[in-house]
């Protein structure tokens, strides 16, 4: 069953049309990855979907909700984990929750219960009366994923949630990430401009200058790319190379003192090319498709550390919208 779905979306701001007719749909209990360059049209996608932008035509709806129509319900349904950090560091790790529990009205009888869930699924249960001023870059981001879940939604949107964050506390941080999904019934919407990352998306979608060009599983994805990448080392590229493009009726290239071609089946590839050059082979070496290589081949462009994602102007907008409202 999909709970969010959007029908040939158009935003546009003057003559800049910043989305250009999207439609996809996201299955309920699905990690969902949003990728794109900057300028690509995600931001302001997810703002029309937490209901702080209307669209200029086409629909969106969250848990069967129109995020115009129905806003405050939407809102009800949704979490968000911004790129920033917005938690308040002079209070307690539970003083934060319990706050944001006041924000969404829940029922004080279970406010109590609520916080110390969230806090022992984040692993700050023995930590919840320290001053998040204390607290590490990570862990203070679990904390931020317990706020965002405190109310239970149904979709938790998640802005490069483990920006600026060191590669351990980043995989501790993905472990509570890949189990929202079965053990709190959360359906993830996130970016990242962590490819590697990105691996552990169910589905993803790549967008550019406003419109989806791809979307599917990882596997699906990487496989457009067009194949493995085989290098090899020999005593005599220049012999060894007239061979094996004889063999394959393949192109071979040469980089850095290494020969490479693009097989379909890379590991069938390299017992033949062994076979046929013998001895001369020094090295030889493997390369699958990354969705790095993905991302590159279909937009022509990297997406850099420098770089943010997603929701990356997300509170300037909210701020300039309730100017406007």
């Amino acid at each position: 069953m999909s709970i969010i779905r959007v029908e040939n979306l158009i935003k546009r701001f003057g003559n800049i049309t910043a989305v250009n007719d999207i439609s996809f749909e996201i299955e309920e209990g699905t990690i969902f990855g949003f990728l794109g360059p900057n300028g690509a049209g995600k931001t302001t996608t997810i703002n029309i979907l937490c209901t702080l932008l209307a669209p200029t035509s086409g629909k969106a709806s969250i848990n069967g909700h129109d995020c115009m129509k129905e806003s405050s319900k939407v809102r009800k349904a949704i979490g968000i984990v911004f790129q920033d950090t917005t938690l308040d560091k002079d209070l307690t790790a539970a003083e934060n929750l319990i706050f944001h529990a006041y924000l969404y009205n829940i029922a004080k009888d279970k406010m109590q219960e609520r916080v110390d869930d969230v806090l022992r699924f984040v692993d700050l249960y023995d930590r919840k009366d320290d001053l998040v001023k204390k607290f590490s870059g990570g862990m203070k981001r679990r904390l931020e994923v317990a706020r965002g879940l405190i109310h239970r939604p149904r979709v938790l949107f998640l802005d490069e949630p483990t920006l600026g964050l060191d590669p351990q506390s980043r995989t501790n941080l993905w472990e509570f990430i890949a189990e929202l999904p079965e053990k709190h019934n959360v359906t993830i919407f996130m970016t990242t401009h962590y490819m590697e990352e990105a691996e552990v998306c169910d589905r993803i979608a790549i967008i550019d200058n406003g419109k989806i060009i791809a979307m599917g599983t990882p596997d699906e994805l990487k496989k457009a790319v067009g194949g493995d990448v085989v290098y090899i080392k020999t005593t005599d590229n220049a012999s060894a190379k007239k061979e094996i493009e004889r063999l394959f009726r393949l192109d071979v290239s040469e980089k850095e003192g290494e020969l490479y071609l693009t097989c379909v089946m890379g590991d069938t590839c390299i017992p033949e090319m062994i076979r046929t050059i013998g001895e001369r082979v020094l090295s030889v070496r493997l390369q699958r498709p990354t969705l790095n290589d993905v991302f590159l081949k279909l937009t022509g462009k990297a997406i850099r550390e420098e770089e943010t994602s997603g929701m990356d102007t997300i509170k300037e907008e909210v701020r300039a919208y309730r100017r406007r409202h």
